[in-house]
This record gives structure tokens, C-alpha cells and sequence, in this order.
């Protein structure tokens, strides 16, 4: 749990799921705060990715299934799909962290405002076959629940890719960049160990 997520007003559900959304989104971004951009595509550790290309990977990630969500099944182009998805752990030559940070900030924005524009979370879309899942009828309570998975998975990923870099983890960011003030850890008896 690296920052708290204020609780959603009562019967909120899409408000609860978009800001759980959002906290995951936040554990990315923060893997960034304060390295250059040659230390945002290095790649230091067993993994082959650079925290530059987890960045795109969720952005594309997260703008893909918005298009499923929104589009009808015959539209679902899976060449096209698999090229963007195998493009996203690599950031192009102008896709700068600046760029990828907006990049996200914009899929983030659509992505709420789709969720809160439907008439309910039950509403359905039909996810196309892919060579792992048979595809089929989808709510959109799902694939939110699918975002903060997948999102979660590859914010602990950037987590270890940082420490790799520089030693900070989660907490450390958390308490540098203001997402969390840090607790008065005297009144706990002193600092945690790490």
C-alpha cells in the first residue's frame, strides 16, 4: 500500500474503482520522479524493460481496452493490436518521459470520462478472441477491475526496476514527490526497518 485511497462517497462504485485506478497509475508515474532520461530507458535490472517502457506499456495498455470498450467486435484488428501492444515496452526516439507522462495523463482523462458517461458499470461489450482468451461478453465493472490488476502488476515492476537504479523504492517517492506526507513515525515507536 504505498499511498491511501481516500474512501469513495457511499454507493460510488465507479468512483472507488477509478480512484484505486488511479493510485496504481500514480505508483508508475512516481518510479520516474527526478531521473534523467537516460536512466528512464535503462533497462538495470534481469528485466528487459526500462521504466520509460513500463510507462508506455500501461498507457497503450490502458487506451486499448478503452478502444474495446467502445468499439464493436468486427472493428477489433488483431495484427494491428499485436504490433502496438510489442511497440508499447519500447519508447520511440521522441517519446520522451514528458511526452509518455502526458501521453498517460491523456488516456487517464478518456478513461474516466468514458467510465463516468455510461449508464452502468453491468453494461457489456464483446471482447474479441486473442490466442490466450476465448473473448466473449465483458461488463465494464471488469475491465476496471482488469485495469487495476494489470496497472498494479507493472507499478510493482517499475517499483524494482527504480531500486535497480538508485535504491529508492515506493515509500521513498511517495514521501519525495508530496503524494503522502511521511508519518510522525516517533508516535510508532520509530522508523520502520527496511
Amino acid at each position: 500500500m504505498p499511498v491511501v485511497v481516500k474512501s469513495e462517497a457511499p454507493g460510488d462504485e465507479r468512483g472507488a474503482l477509478l480512484a484505486y485506478l488511479e493510485a496504481q497509475r500514480g505508483g508508475v508515474r512516481r518510479t520516474l520522479h527526478g531521473l534523467t532520461e537516460e536512466q528512464a530507458r535503462s533497462v538495470p535490472s534481469a528485466s528487459a524493460l526500462s521504466l520509460a517502457g513500463v510507462l508506455k506499456h500501461v498507457a497503450v495498455g490502458e487506451r486499448g481496452w478503452l478502444r474495446k470498450l467502445q468499439a464493436s467486435p468486427e472493428d477489433f484488428d488483431y495484427a494491428r493490436s499485436s504490433k502496438e501492444w510489442e511497440d508499447s515496452f519500447r519508447p520511440g526516439d521522441g517519446e520522451t518521459v514528458e511526452h509518455l507522462l502526458g501521453l498517460y495523463a491523456e488516456v487517464a482523462r478518456e478513461t474516466e470520462t468514458a467510465v463516468r458517461a455510461i449508464g452502468s458499470l453491468d453494461e457489456t461489450f464483446e471482447s474479441p478472441k486473442v490466442p490466450w482468451d476465448e473473448g466473449g461478453k465483458r461488463s465494464w465493472r471488469w475491465t476496471l477491475l482488469h485495469l487495476i490488476e494489470e496497472t498494479a502488476r507493472h507499478a510493482g515492476h517499475a517499483d524494482v526496476i527504480r531500486e535497480s537504479i538508485d535504491g529508492k523504492g515506493a515509500f521513498d517517492l511517495v514521501f519525495e514527490t508530496g503524494a503522502m506526507p511521511e508519518p510522525d513515525w516517533a508516535a510508532f515507536g520509530g522508523a520502520p526497518r527496511q
